[in-house]
């Protein structure tokens, strides 16, 4: 790394050069892979509900309703003769759209109660749109919805459903993430001068995030030539970017000014802080990508995206911080000093801290332990959901539409579990049964089939027994309003009665049971894959089989807290009022594991750049408690500030109006702060008095002469 550093500061002109080539290479590359980026579903792919979905479009041409049209009669009832025939007249135009596969409604139905409210005001229009969500969301929807909303004179329609409901999630959520950059661009720029007190050297690292983002999203247009890549990665990757790019030029350029303080001149110096900081970044990068690189290890491409966006930033923020900043800095590495030099020195308020918590570390470490198991609490009741239109602000329209049927109607027949025959169906009788025993269970308002209508374990009527007919057999069972508080149970609950013939579960209680059971599932060996390669990468920088133990066990305890702080709020409830969302009392699993791979991958990143201080002591002087101290004091301001500006970072996305960017933004900022802070200034210094020699074994001393 030295010899790198001698070799970028000889050839500045030529990096600098070429660096401007791969910024506008890399801007040019970006601004294409934006567009190319699709939209996702939370899925699982071969799972049984996927298979039920196949087999009903496949043999009956149905399936479960894509979007949602609430008619509202403006004068009158929905069962009113004018009202009917232009609520038939708008279902007709509906099924007559490109891209439209099938229509149900209200009146074509023969006006069954679950598609009418209680007042009579409302009725619903199903519709399903085949294909995949970008054709869905991106090639139908647009034209289909103003299509079917138009001003009507006697009626109001309005568009909900899930795919409408996603639809409207991503430009919110885009609009969050920029307006939250517009805010932390300055914020950043004026801690930074905080930091640095030079004005170019606060700009600098700014600059670098910014150049990491254009590098990441350009590398991205690899993938995208082969796997879909979801446009939410998007925003883990201008959140990451700016801030992996702050925080790794700031160890280069403060470990630059330590060297000029040592009395090196400029190439020295240069070459020195590619020596030791670049080294730590690059073992940070290692581990920041390893814990996004597990991802990849779900079979969900959402989750995948997240992966190779995460990978791309490290990558992105590696390459500027290696090997253009040095340049850079040779260049004109004077405008990022201070203006007033201040020599090295041990002493000073983190190294006493640091003296003063090793003399007592069972006190010290309990109490901040203790601590931060009690932050961590709620996580003990951590309840597994799904996300529904409750994501959305209460203004949003898919929003309000859930909420008129959630009110109003007595059933959520668009969230029907659909059963689905096998083989040839069985007998008549052998249906009715079926169909008598699950319109007992709790949460079933009705079940639809071939045999008729029954609720409560009696027949109620024929309905419309045109739907059933086909290649062998299927049921719907639609849901009571109170029953979809919780959908997975209800999906278990049917699953869980025997049927007279082989069947196949689907509809959108049985996906979610499905894909909350994917992750769920592979929870373990997600965590096993994560703990095991940072493991790897800790050991080989440290040369220790007990650093990276500690560390892991450090970085759980800040994980806790995160998770301890997202239950509190989100599922709980508390701070909904200040942030404005709308709690579900359960978190959907597919942010938290995401947040689980940051939060551990960039808690890393501190880990790794603490402990390279300290071990860079401990091999100049052999002892384990002056290595820490002094370790601490020339790090613990850097990774303060630097904690201090990521954290910002993440916290301006509560201002978000999605509850999921809300859910990253605060649990990450906690995550930062906690591990900036009480882990790295106590829990740290205790563990390593306790551990003393044992600290490196099997290393064990391995002192250097000081340069």
């Amino acid at each position: 790394m030295r010899r790198l550093g001698f070799f970028l500061v000889r050839r500045r002109r030529a990096v600098l050069g070429l660096a401007l080539a791969l910024a506008v290479l890399a801007g040019t590359l970006a601004a294409g892979a934006v567009p190319r980026m699709s939209l996702a579903r939370f899925e699982a792919p071969g799972s049984e509900s996927d298979r039920a979905q196949a087999e009903l479009a496949g043999r009956f041409g149905t399936g479960s309703p894509d979007m949602i049209f609430l008619v509202t009669a403006k004068r009158g009832t929905v069962d009113d003769p004018a009202v009917e025939a232009a609520g038939r007249a708008l279902a007709g135009r509906a099924e007559a759209h490109e891209g439209v596969a099938e229509v149900e409604s209200y009146w074509s139905r023969g006006r069954p109660a679950t598609l009418r409210s209680a007042d009579g005001r409302h009725a619903l229009i199903l519709v399903r749109v085949p294909g995949d969500a970008d054709h869905v969301r991106a090639g139908v929807l647009p034209a289909l919805v103003p299509a079917i909303t138009a001003e009507h004179e006697l009626l109001r329609v309005r568009a909900g459903g899930g795919e409408e409901v996603f639809r409207a999630t991503v430009p919110l959520a885009r609009q969050d993430f920029v307006r939250a950059e517009l805010v932390i661009f300055p914020l950043a720029f004026a801690l930074l001068w905080l930091y640095l007190r030079r004005a170019p050297a606060a700009l600098l690292p700014i600059l670098a995030g910014v150049f990491a983002m254009a590098i990441a999203l350009a590398l991205l247009r690899g993938p995208l030539l082969f796997t879909g890549i979801s446009t939410f990665a998007l925003n883990l990757t201008l959140a990451m970017g700016l801030g992996l790019g702050i925080d790794y030029c700031l160890f280069v350029i403060s470990r630059f000014r330590e060297e000029v303080a040592l009395g090196r001149d400029r190439a020295a110096a240069v070459a020195g802080a590619v020596e030791h900081a670049g080294r730590t970044v690059l073992f940070s990068g290692l581990t920041v990508a390893a814990s996004l690189a597990v991802l990849f290890a779900l079979p969900f491409d959402f989750l995948r995206s997240f992966a190779y966006a995460g990978i791309a930033v490290v990558i992105g923020g590696l390459v500027t911080a290696v090997l253009v900043l040095p340049a850079v800095l040779a260049v004109a590495g004077g405008a990022m000093l201070p203006r007033r030099q201040r020599p090295v020195r041990s002493g000073g308020f983190w190294h006493t801290l640091a003296v003063r918590v090793m003399r007592r570390p069972l006190v010290f470490g309990g109490v901040a332990t203790a601590v931060l198991l009690v932050l961590a609490a709620p996580f003990l009741g951590l309840r597994f959901g799904v996300a529904d239109d409750r994501i959305l602000p209460p203004d949003a329209g898919p929003r309000q539409v859930q909420d008129v049927i959630r009110q109003g109607f007595p059933a959520e027949e668009t969230d029907a579990i659909q059963i689905v025959s096998t083989g040839s169906g069985g007998s008549r009788d052998g249906v009715t049964g079926y169909a008598v025993t699950l319109s007992r269970l709790p949460g079933v308002a009705q079940v639809d089939s071939a045999a008729g209508v029954f609720t409560d374990g009696r027949r109620t009527g024929d309905g419309d027994l045109s739907r059933f007919e086909g290649s062998g057999s299927w049921l719907s069972v639609v849901p009571s309003a109170e029953a979809l508080a919780d959908p997975v149970r209800l999906a278990e609950a049917v699953r869980a009665v025997e049927p007279p013939f082989a069947v196949l579960v689907g509809g959108y209680p049985a996906e979610l049971a499905d894909y909350r059971a994917s992750v769920v599932d592979r929870l373990p060996l997600l965590l096993a894959l994560m703990l095991g390669v940072t493991f790897v990468v800790l050991a080989v920088m440290t040369r220790s089989v007990i650093l990276p133990v500690k560390a892991t066990i450090l970085n759980v305890l800040s994980l806790g807290v995160m998770f301890g702080a997202i239950v509190w709020v989100f599922q709980e409830g508390n701070l909904s009022g200040l942030l404005g969302f709308t709690p579900t009392g359960s978190l959907d699993p597919s942010i938290p594991i995401l947040m689980l791979c940051v939060a551990y991958g960039l808690s890393m990143d501190y880990e790794v750049f603490l402990l390279s201080r300290i071990k860079e002591e401990y091999d100049r002087t052999g002892d384990t408690g002056e290595a820490v101290a002094t370790g601490l004091q020339r790090g613990a301001p850097l990774i303060t500030a630097a904690g201090g500006i990521l954290a910002l970072t993440f916290a301006a996305y509560a201002t978000a109006s999605v509850s999921f960017v809300q859910m990253l933004g605060v649990g990450m900022a906690v995550a930062v702060l906690v591990d900036a802070t009480v882990i790295r200034a106590v829990l740290v210094p205790s563990l390593m008095r306790l551990a003393g020699p044992l600290n490196w074994w099997p290393r064990g001393r391995a002192t250097t002469s000081p340069r």
